[in-house]
C-alpha cells in the first residue's frame, strides 16, 4: 500500500506540474536493479532493467548513459584535469617535494588496479534483442536494436560490475573520517535528452544531470553494514538498523550473512548510498511529519554534535518550507560520508567531524539542494549558478533568520567575494559550463556567490515582496521539471510587472559590471543640483538617500527605464520621492534636491548594499 500510494501521488503531482506548460515535455525513466556489494574487494555486480518513456517529439536512433566511476582511473579526463588547471581541487592532490619545490599531484595519478573505479557493462539488451553498447570514458554510447518513436516505450537490460575506488572526490571508499562505502553516482545512469538534445557530459569535474522518474533497487550487502540514502526502505522490518517500526525487534536468522535492502525512490533523478559498520541512526520527525535520519560514525568526539543539529535541522526544513514551498517527500537522510558535501535525492553525504556551526552550515546547504536541484531540476552542469547560487542565497537567509544577532544583510559576504572576482580579472560569463572555467574559484565564486546575488539584487530591482513571491511560484510552476535561465526571469516578470530580460542578459551571459557614482553636487539658489553617471556597462535602478544636517532623510528613487516598472516604496517611515526614469544611453542623470547644499550632510547610492556595484568608493558624497 505505501508503495502504490507513494508513486499515485508522485505521478499525479508530477503531471498536474506538467500541465501548467503547454507544450513542455520531459523523459521519464522506471529503474529496476539488483546489486551486491563485496565488502572484501569493493567490487559490486548487478542487474538493471530501464523502461525508457520518450516523450519528445524525436525518434531516437542512439542513447547515452553515464559511467561516473570510469573517472577515477589515471589517464582519465578527471586527472588530466587535476593535473593541468592552476588551482586544482585541494582535495583530489598530493603535496609533493620535486626538486626542492612543493608541486600538487593527482591523487588519481598513481592510483593502483585495486583501488581505482570502473563500471562495466555487458549484455545490454533492448526489448531482448542485443544493442551494440560501446564505452568512450565515462560514456557509454549505445547504438540502438531498434528506433523509439515519439511517445513510445522501450525496456533496456544490462549486466553491470564496478568497483568503488579509494575516495577521491564525493564517491569512494574509506574517506578521510573513515566512512566505508559512499556510493555516489555508482550506477549506469542513462542521459537526459531534452528540448536541447543529448546532455552526455562527460565526468570531468563538476556536478550532474539527470532524468525524472522511479527507482527500484535491491542492496545486498554484508550484514553488519548500515545503510541510508535515497527513498523508503521497504523491508524495514526483516533489516531493523533503526528503520523498524516502534515496538519491533529484529532478529536475524543464525545463519544469516547479508541482507538484502530494498528501497523505492519514487520521482527523483538520482539515487545514491552510503554504508558503514559504525553507524549510528536517529530518526527525527520533521515538518509535515517528514523522517529526517541521521546517519554518523560511532565516534564520541562528534556524536554529540551530530545529536544537536537533529532539532537545528527541524528547524532549517521548516523555514525552507515557508520560504520556498513545502520539501514533497517523507524522508530525509543526513550521511557521514564523501568528502564535504554533496547533494542527492532525499539525502546529503556530508563530513561529519567538524564544529557545530560547521556541520549546520554544510547540512543547511546541502539541505537547500532538495529545493533547487532535486526538485527544481535545472541542468547543473550547464547552469551551476541556478542550484549552487539559488541554494546559498536561502542557505544564508535562513541561517540569519536563526541566528540570535540577525544581520541586516546577511549577503555582505557574497558581494565582497564578487567584488575580489571582478577585481582579478578572472570572471568568466555565467553562461561558461561548469568544466570550462579556467580555474576553480572563479567557477566557485561565479556559481555560489554571483548565482545567489542574481536573487539577493533581484530584491533590491522589484522588491524583496516580489522576491518572495518570485521564489514560491518558481518552485510551484517548476517543480518536477528541468527548469532553465529563462523561466526564473520570466516567473520574475510575470510576478512584479517588470521587464528583466536585460538582467538575465547582462548579469548572467556576459561580464558586464555595475558602477554607478555621484560625479557632481552644486548650489542652484535654494536647490541642490545633483549629477549621477554610470561608468559600467550594466544599468540599474537607481535607490539614493540623502542625510540632512537637522537629522532627517529623504529618498529618491530612479526607475531604469527599459524595465517599465516602479518598485514600491521599501522603507514607508522615510519620504520617497520618484524621479523621471533614467535611459541606458545617458551616460549621466541630472535632478533637483529641494534644499540647499548647506543642508546636506551625505548622499549615498544604494545604502542596501544589495545592488553589486564594483566600486562603492564613488556611492558616498559626503560633507564633513
Amino acid at each position: 500500500m505505501r508503495k502504490l500510494f507513494l508513486l499515485s501521488f508522485f505521478t499525479l503531482n508530477f503531471c498536474a506540474a506538467s500541465a501548467q506548460s503547454t507544450g513542455y515535455w520531459q523523459q521519464h525513466v522506471d529503474y529496476k536493479m539488483d546489486v551486491t556489494m563485496n565488502v572484501k574487494n569493493y567490487q559490486y555486480k548487478g542487474k538493471q532493467e530501464l523502461v525508457y518513456t520518450n516523450n519528445s517529439t524525436d525518434t531516437l536512433k542512439k542513447v547515452f548513459y553515464h559511467l561516473y566511476p570510469n573517472a577515477f582511473q589515471p589517464g582519465s579526463e578527471m586527472d588530466a584535469r587535476i593535473q593541468t588547471i592552476k588551482d586544482p581541487d585541494a582535495r583530489m592532490v598530493n603535496k609533493i617535494k620535486v626538486d626542492g619545490k612543493d608541486v600538487k599531484e593527482s591523487r588519481i595519478k598513481n592510483l593502483k588496479p585495486n583501488e581505482i573505479g570502473f563500471l562495466n557493462i555487458t549484455n545490454f539488451k533492448q526489448d531482448g534483442v542485443v544493442a551494440a553498447a560501446k564505452a568512450v570514458g565515462t560514456i557509454l554510447e549505445v547504438t540502438l536494436a531498434k528506433p523509439i518513436l515519439p511517445n513510445s516505450k522501450t525496456t533496456f537490460t544490462l549486466d553491470f560490475d564496478g568497483q568503488v575506488p579509494v575516495q577521491i572526490r564525493r564517491s569512494g571508499r574509506n574517506n578521510v573520517e573513515g566512512v566505508e562505502l559512499s556510493m555516489s553516482q555508482w550506477y549506469p545512469k542513462i542521459a537526459e535528452f531534452d528540448f536541447e538534445g543529448w546532455h552526455a557530459d562527460p565526468y570531468i569535474a563538476r556536478e550532474f544531470h539527470g532524468v525524472w522518474g522511479n527507482f527500484d533497487v535491491n542492496i545486498t550487502i554484508d550484514k553488519e553494514y548500515t545503510l541510508g540514502g535515497s527513498g523508503y526502505l521497504q523491508n524495514q522490518n526483516e533489516i531493523g538498523k533503526g528503520y523498524q517500526d516502534p515496538g519491533v525487534t529484529v532478529v536475524y536468522p543464525k545463519k544469516t550473512k547479508t541482507l538484502t535492502w530494498h528501497f523505492i525512490a519514487p520521482m527523483v533523478h538520482d539515487f545514491t548510498w552510503a554504508a558503514d559498520k559504525n553507524y549510528m541512526h536517529d530518526v527525527v520527525k520533521g515538518p509535515n511529519s517528514v523522517d529526517l535520519h541521521f546517519l554518523y560514525k560511532n565516534n564520541p568526539k562528534t556524536a554529540e554534535n551530530w545529536k544537536k543539529l537533529e532539532p537545528l535541522m527541524v528547524n532549517v526544513m521548516d523555514f525552507y518550507n515557508k520560504k520556498i514551498g513545502d520539501y514533497p517527500y517523507k524522508q530525509y537522510s543526513f550521511i557521514q560520508g564523501g568528502d564535504g558535501g554533496m547533494e542527492y535525492a532525499m539525502c546529503t553525504l556530508m563530513l561529519g567531524n567538524g564544529t557545530l556551526d560547521g556541520i549546520l552550515g554544510t547540512a543547511t546547504h546541502e539541505l537547500g539542494h532538495s529545493w533547487f536541484q532535486h526538485i527544481l531540476a535545472s541542468n547543473e552542469s550547464k547552469h551551476p549558478w541556478m542550484d549552487e547560487g539559488f541554494t546559498t542565497y536561502v542557505e544564508d537567509f535562513v541561517l540569519n533568520e536563526m541566528a540570535v544577532k540577525k544581520e541586516e544583510n546577511p549577503f555582505k559576504g557574497n558581494y565582497a567575494a564578487y567584488y575580489k572576482l571582478v577585481e582579478s580579472g578572472k570572471e568568466q560569463p555565467q553562461t561558461t559550463h561548469g568544466d570550462r572555467y579556467d580555474e576553480n574559484r572563479p567557477y566557485s565564486i561565479s556559481s555560489y556567490v554571483k548565482g545567489s546575488i542574481f536573487l539577493s539584487q533581484l530584491g533590491y530591482m522589484i522588491g524583496q515582496d516580489n522576491l518572495a513571491k518570485t521564489i514560491k511560484r518558481y518552485y510551484h510552476d517548476f517543480k518536477f521539471k528541468h527548469p532553465t535561465p529563462n523561466d526564473i526571469k520570466r516567473t520574475a516578470e510575470r510576478v512584479s510587472g517588470a521587464n528583466l530580460d536585460w538582467y538575465l542578459l547582462d548579469w548572467t551571459e556576459t561580464a558586464n559590471t555595475i558602477d554607478y557614482g555621484i560625479r557632481d553636487v552644486k548650489d542652484n539658489g535654494d536647490k541642490t543640483i545633483v549629477t549621477l553617471e554610470r561608468i559600467g556597462r550594466m544599468p540599474m535602478p537607481i535607490d539614493l538617500t540623502v542625510e540632512y544636517t537637522d537629522g532627517t532623510t529623504e529618498s529618491f528613487y530612479v526607475p531604469l527605464r527599459m524595465m517599465s516598472f516602479e518598485k514600491e516604496n521599501p522603507n514607508l517611515a522615510v519620504k520617497r520621492t520618484v524621479l523621471n526614469d533614467w535611459a541606458w544611453a545617458h551616460p549621466t542623470y541630472e535632478f533637483a534636491i529641494s534644499k540647499p547644499k548647506t543642508t546636506i550632510k551625505k548622499i549615498t547610492i544604494d545604502p542596501s548594499g544589495l545592488m553589486a556595484d564594483v566600486k562603492q568608493a564613488n556611492n558616498v558624497y559626503e560633507i564633513k
